[in-house]
């Protein structure tokens, strides 16, 4: 017997929509060769492949930190070595879509901070944007390269049972995890060598040029080669990996605050050996308040003196720009669709998951009556963390979040609880069970956008969980998007 038929023979996914495997236990298209290939293995190999791949992370030293109350902790990533497939021709949909979300978020981040004609046509209300935490005073009448303030999205894709795609949230602060997409590529061409010779498996490599680029086109200076740098809080930060893998991929330098300063002239500088070097392109990987201790907060000790100013006077360009957050907020999420609209003059391509407003006195009275059957999030939180899950969740946390609801209205969004779609996971040395995900694409953006070819699967590793956060115990997989006949 082969060992895809014994592992598959039981497999179940019960009423969720399968990637790899459809509702009569066959392949999807796009998985067909994958399966046919893991077919061939002995249930001995299979396990030799995953142990693998464990090494391989070791060797490659893929890591993740996890801020607990005893410390910091290093982990290992956690990493499945059955692919996550898609088929072409319905990933270009997808990316017309994110391509059609970012312009429009971008031309609403402009609009903000310069006319708010989206607020003065009732488009969105005044009070959300007033009250909004990410709305920045200081970024009022500045104008970036082509418009764009968010140059680096990282947009949150689920599948419902119905095998669509929805867009779950919009991170467009200091996004991460496109490190792990490549590495999980690189995990598994060492893992399952084989498959890249045959099958139209769509490459993703070109990421770092791609970012590179993005950056330089954003540079005051017309040079050959602008000066473009990482900015990284330290090594102590939860992302330092990835701060580190762009930086070396880019070829370009990893700083810290303190390896910065702006002069006289209002320019930024980096410190080296030679002497002042001036800096066109900074990519920041920190959040918008510690990155200026003249501007936001004074006791920062990660940002750069001045840097605000120099970013005004149009002598750097920062990446993503500072005030991007303001469309980084789940109650500005819900009102997406229409920005489309109004901005575009086009429907959306991708839509939105159903959302209630708990400002909204009717659709607060519904949250707080379900709070068993909806997930509730809090406007500005990421990671996973501050949310309730309804179904899982016990009469006295819906008691917690019904009254940080009715003290906070504003901050709060809700969801029904999706069922979201899931993938073979091998568990343990020759069980497929299978296990819920969801897709972070990255999206490009200055002179010209760039989609990522797929992105990055998160996995919920805990069975029956919908929580695919690292932090919280998820895990990866690589995401191929492959060529069918016919496409």
């Amino acid at each position: 017997m082969l060992v895809m038929d014994r592992l598959i023979k039981n497999y179940d996914s019960g009423d969720f929509f399968d990637e790899l495997i459809d509702h009569t236990g066959n392949p999807r298209p796009p998985a067909k060769q994958l399966l046919k290939y893991l077919d061939s293995l002995s249930a001995d190999e299979l396990e030799k492949r995953r142990l693998t791949a464990e090494a391989t992370i070791q060797e490659m030293g893929i890591s993740f930190t996890v801020y607990t109350e005893e410390g910091n902790i290093d982990r290992a990533w956690p990493f499945d070595i059955i692919p996550r497939t898609i088929e072409a021709k319905d990933w270009a949909v997808t990316e017309a879509g994110l391509k059609q979300r970012l312009t429009a978020l971008n031309r609403f981040i402009d609009d903000l901070y310069h006319e708010q004609h989206c607020i003065k046509d009732g488009i969105i209300p005044e009070h959300i944007i007033k009250e909004s935490k990410n709305f920045r005073p200081e970024c009022v009448g500045v104008s970036p390269a082509y418009g764009v303030w968010a140059h680096i999205c990282g947009t949150d894709l689920v599948r419902d049972a119905d095998g669509k795609f929805y867009v779950l949230e919009d991170n467009l602060r200091v996004p991460s995890g496109v490190s792990y997409m490549l590495e999980n590529r690189a995990i598994t061409k060492r893992v399952l060598p084989e498959l890249f010779e045959n099958d139209d498996i769509q490459p993703i490599g070109s990421y770092p040029s791609q970012l590179f680029d993005t950056l330089a086109a954003l540079s005051p200076r017309k040079v050959a080669r602008p000066e473009i740098v990482v900015l990284t809080p330290g090594i102590y930060n939860s992302a330092y990996f990835e701060h580190a893998f762009l930086a070396q991929q880019m070829g370009v330098e990893l700083v810290e605050g303190s390896d910065l300063f702006v002069g006289s002239d209002d320019c930024v500088y980096m410190k080296t050996i030679y002497g002042p070097e001036r800096v066109d392109v900074i990519y920041r990987r920190i959040d918008d308040l510690f990155i200026d201790p003249e501007a936001f907060n004074p006791e920062s000790v990660l940002g750069v003196p001045g840097l605000m100013r120099a970013w005004k006077a149009g002598n750097v360009a920062l990446a993503n720009a500072p005030g991007a957050g303001v469309a980084d907020d789940k109650v500005v999420y819900a009102y997406v669709p229409a920005l489309i609209r109004y901005y575009l003059n086009e429907e959306p391509i991708l839509p939105n998951v159903k959302t209630f407003l708990c400002d909204r006195e009717d659709e607060r009275e519904y949250v707080l009556a379900n709070l068993d059957k909806l997930v509730v999030k809090p406007a500005n939180e990421s990671g996973g963390y501050g949310m309730l899950v309804g179904p899982h969740s016990t009469k006295k946390e819906q008691q917690t979040f019904a009254e940080l609801i009715k003290a906070n209205p504003r901050n709060y969004i809700s969801q029904p609880t999706l069922k979201l779609s899931t993938a073979p996971t091998l568990i343990g040395k020759d069980v497929l069970e299978p296990r819920h995900l969801d897709l972070r694409p990255f999206i490009l953006q200055s002179k010209d956008t760039y989609v990522t070819t797929g992105g990055l699967t998160r996995v919920a590793m805990k069975k029956g969980s919908l929580v695919v956060n690292s932090s919280q115990g998820g895990g990866s997989k690589d995401t191929w998007i492959v060529g069918t006949k016919g496409d």
